[in-house]
């Protein structure tokens, strides 16, 4: 595969179908060299894959420098088979992450690193503690962690958005769109292309903008047939799961996580409020937490503020 990693290519550049919990599931490992130490990316989400992006993280961060880095797609996801799409839950995702950590350990004979995105956040808090020893640290970005709370906050940021504006068109779309919780995929990615077009996911970039560079990084990753699976399978997942994580929250049952965590929230994201980001890192009683609000970003921090994101992960490495 090709990757946009400057002028030298990773040395370690290849994709593994590792079989995980009856599912087989691609995972692509770089690494600038031999022996460095694992780091795995845990996808935003419900149902959006990873590989696609490869080229992306490694213009932006450039972790294979300094780490080995896994991109997992997971189960459902991507150019997967539909029966996979079919049979994803919270608790699937949650034990499927596990699986992948410790076939990651096994191959590395390293610590890991987490970097979990959004609803990768949540899933990589929630394996973690059920999974001690095997990670040295998480950092955490835009944790989905409290849905209910996400929900009203994005919500009142739509409709003042719309009244300040006195914007007409967005204000009937929000009627169209109707009031939280969206369990059905159609609802859902109407708010995330609302929340797109004001900056909230991407800061500088629209929802159109957005959907481009999605569908031409498909396109390229998974060829034409397989971009029309990915497309369906992101829809099957979200039926499957957005139900399910109407309702979640990591506040009333928090994981205890029992090695560092280094969340990183966007100044400019909606769908973090300021009681979550108190409240979060007291919860899951980890030894040690840290957290940094990253300016002029919305809820996909590592692409709006790659150079923040990257010295985290680089501190985590080094116990920083």
């Amino acid at each position: 595969m090709a990757t946009s990693m400057g002028r030298s290519p990773p040395a370690t550049d290849t994709t593994i179908r590792v079989e995980i919990n009856g599912s087989g599931q691609p995972v692509r490992l770089c690494g600038l060299r031999a022996g460095l130490p694992p780091i795995v990316i845990v996808q935003a989400g419900p149902g959006l894959p990873l590989l696609h992006e490869v080229p992306k993280f490694q213009r932006l961060l450039s972790l294979e420098r300094d780490f080995l880095v896994a991109y997992w797609d997971q189960r459902g996801c991507g150019n997967a088979p539909k029966r996979d799409a079919l049979h994803v839950s919270w608790e699937q995702q949650v034990e499927d992450l596990r699986a992948v950590l410790r076939w990651l350990h096994g191959e590395s004979k390293q610590p890991i690193i987490v970097l979990g995105i959004s609803l990768g956040a949540s899933i990589a808090l929630t394996a973690v503690a059920r999974e001690p020893g095997l990670v040295k640290a998480i950092v955490a970005i835009s944790p989905d962690a409290d849905a209910a709370a996400s929900d009203a906050s994005a919500d009142a940021f739509l409709h003042m958005h719309a009244e300040r504006a006195k914007d007409g068109r967005l204000a009937a779309k929000l009627r169209k769109l109707g009031e939280p919780p969206y369990t059905e995929p159609a609802a859902f990615q109407l708010r995330a292309r609302l929340l797109a077009d004001l900056g909230a996911i991407e800061h500088t970039k629209t929802f159109s903008a957005v959907l481009k560079e999605t569908l031409f990084g498909m396109l390229r990753t998974y060829g034409p047939v397989g971009t029309v699976k990915a497309l369906r399978n992101m829809n099957l997942v979200q039926r499957a799961l957005l139900p399910e994580l109407a309702s979640l929250t990591l506040l009333v049952d928090p994981p205890r996580v029992q090695c560092p965590v280094h969340f990183i929230f966007g100044a400019l994201d909606p769908l973090e409020t300021p009681a979550l980001i108190a409240a979060l890192p007291a919860a899951i009683a980890a030894p040690i937490t840290t957290v940094v609000i990253a300016p002029e970003a919305g809820h996909m921090v590592h692409f709006d503020q790659p150079g923040l994101v990257r010295d985290v992960v680089i501190g985590a490495r080094d116990g920083a």
